[in-house]
């Protein structure tokens, strides 16, 4: 039996819509007091954040954490730029893939992993306007498909 269960906190449903996701990668994220607190009651947002490389480091920018309401010390900026923790060799592959490719850093998922929170990032491509009316096509052929297919088994 699992003794810490990898518990999703919040998933980021627009970006698998708006991109084709071709790798992932679990970061660790660096947070200031309260903001532990704030994320594990599950108070933050994903709607507009990315992530960039600066300096050889990777943030993540407009990642909407509420302030924590019993915290009456510390007054932190909300969409403050928060760096996340990776490995240098994947640091320096997500540099070039990023920087030669065209690919965007896009968060998917903020999750609790033994006690810890980690950001799952996805190295995306964003989609055309017509890939995107195409998987709607599909999703709806395969649902009716599967009504189809329960309708025969009753």
């Amino acid at each position: 039996m699992n003794k810490h269960p990898e518990r999703i906190i919040v998933k980021n449903q627009k970006a698998y819509h708006d991109f084709e996701i071709l790798e992932t990668y679990e970061a660790g994220i660096v947070l200031k007091g309260s903001e532990v607190k704030s994320v594990k009651e599950g108070k933050v947002s994903l709607k507009e954040a990315y992530a960039d490389i600066r300096n050889g480091e990777v943030y993540i920018i407009n990642m909407h954490i509420t302030p924590y309401e019993k915290d009456r010390i510390s007054k932190l900026n909300p969409l403050r730029p928060r760096k996340l923790l990776l490995h240098k060799y994947e640091i320096k592959r997500l540099i070039g893939k990023v920087k030669e490719r065209g690919f965007t850093l896009i968060p998917l998922m903020v999750v609790e992993k033994r006690n810890l929170i980690k950001v799952v990032l996805g190295l995306g491509r964003g989609k055309k306007l017509y890939e995107k009316r195409e998987e709607l096509k599909k999703r709806i052929v395969e649902r009716e498909i599967q009504r189809a297919m329960k309708r025969e088994m009753e």
